[in-house]
């Protein structure tokens, strides 16, 4: 099993979604966080007073999948969230050790 974390813009997550539910991708945890990567926040006016926003708002995905759809879930995240402009967000890929599905006990990918 392998586990994908995203973390993208906030305006892309139904994009997202309908992307890894036409590959089959059945369920997914989503988080509203915020932080920074390159872009280091930005600044804005308000008021007539500048300041500095560090932390802009992002999405976080996690989904569960078989070792077989990875790929085919990471390319479909890439593609529907990728914007080209800075701050579009990263995927994390980790391995899987063990899924148990509380209500009926089933274990590994029965349980996704």
């Amino acid at each position: 099993m392998k586990m994908l974390i995203a973390v993208i813009k906030p305006f892309k997550l139904d994009a997202v979604r309908e992307a890894l539910a036409d590959i089959g991708v059945q369920g997914m945890t989503v988080t509203e966080v915020r932080g920074f990567g390159r872009q280091k926040g930005h600044t804005e006016l308000y008021r007539g007073a500048e300041y500095t926003v560090d932390l802009l708002p992002k999405v976080k995905i996690e989904v569960a999948v078989a070792p077989d759809m990875a790929e085919r879930a990471t390319e479909a995240i890439l593609k529907a969230a990728k914007t080209g402009q800075i701050g579009d967000g990263k995927i994390f890929i980790y391995d899987l050790e063990q899924t148990v599905r509380i209500r009926t006990g089933e274990s590994g990918t029965d349980a996704v």
